[in-house]
């Protein structure tokens, strides 16, 4: 199950939700990373629902399957993007997958400088997609606050986040599976282990005894220890060994 990811690869937000021309919404201005136009992926696999070229060419993308929202709801979303100077190559059924560039920052409609006007709606998409707002601006049906569904992970750079803080998607830690009830290899110790591991010497040197068993017979013999190599790591990894009751691990 996929988590919405900003689909800006700079976050630069110039202008946040419910000031200005976003009054009564949840829409956020991204402006990318210099005044040129950058381009936007799909923050989720999705199909496009609308096209609105009468104003700012206004695209609706919804999500294929539901997702994972960064407070862990689960359920579909629908986003609308603007200002896309051209959309010829968009049409209403078209699948886009998560990641792919599909839309570009524009000047198209009411916009002062290259970015891409978002809005993000719980949901799948309904009715016209939109709604007049008590501002009178037309705001996405089901709005929603960006940072309450977007996420951000480390291929964003973020320039300007507006003091507005978005969840982070961490790397997953990949742990190697253990077969269940595997023995570990066991290898016979050869002069070559027991001899030439960093040239340590392996003879019981100490000769300490027991006070009550004290003894001084010169003949005394000092038996030599010879550690028994049970198995050998073959390379820096996370390992896992089933030890019965009584048995001892010793580790070099």
């Amino acid at each position: 199950m996929e988590k919405p990811l900003y689909p800006s690869p700079y976050m630069r937000i110039t202008q946040g939700y419910m000031t200005g021309t976003h009054k009564d919404s949840y829409a956020i201005d991204d402006a990318g990373s210099d005044s040129g136009i950058d381009f936007i992926v799909a923050p989720f696999t999705g199909i496009i629902r609308k096209i609105y070229v009468g104003d700012a060419n206004e695209v609706w993308l919804e999500s294929s399957e539901p997702v994972i929202y960064p407070d862990g709801t689960v359920d579909y979303m629908t986003m609308m993007f603007a200002h896309d100077n051209d959309v010829s190559n968009l049409f209403v059924g078209k699948t886009i997958n998560r990641g792919e560039r599909f839309y570009e920052e524009g000047t198209k409609g009411n916009a002062s400088g290259n970015h891409v006007h978002m809005e993000c709606g719980r949901g799948k998409f309904t009715g016209s997609g939109w709604h007049l707002n008590s501002a009178g601006y037309w705001s996405i049906n089901n709005g929603k606050n960006p940072t309450e569904c977007l996420w951000i992970d480390d291929s964003i750079t973020v320039l300007n986040s507006n003091g507005y803080t978005f969840k982070k998607i961490e790397p997953e830690v990949v742990v190697p599976d253990t077969p269940v009830g595997e023995e570990p290899v066991i290898e016979e110790p050869t002069d070559t282990d027991i001899n030439d591991s960093d040239n340590s010497d392996t003879t019981n040197t100490d000769t300490s005894v027991d006070d009550d068993n004290s003894s001084t017979d010169s003949d005394t013999s000092i038996e030599v220890v010879k550690p028994k190599l049970i198995f050998t790591c073959k390379s820096d990894d996370i390992y896992a060994i089933e030890l019965k009751a009584g048995q001892k691990l010793y580790l070099e």
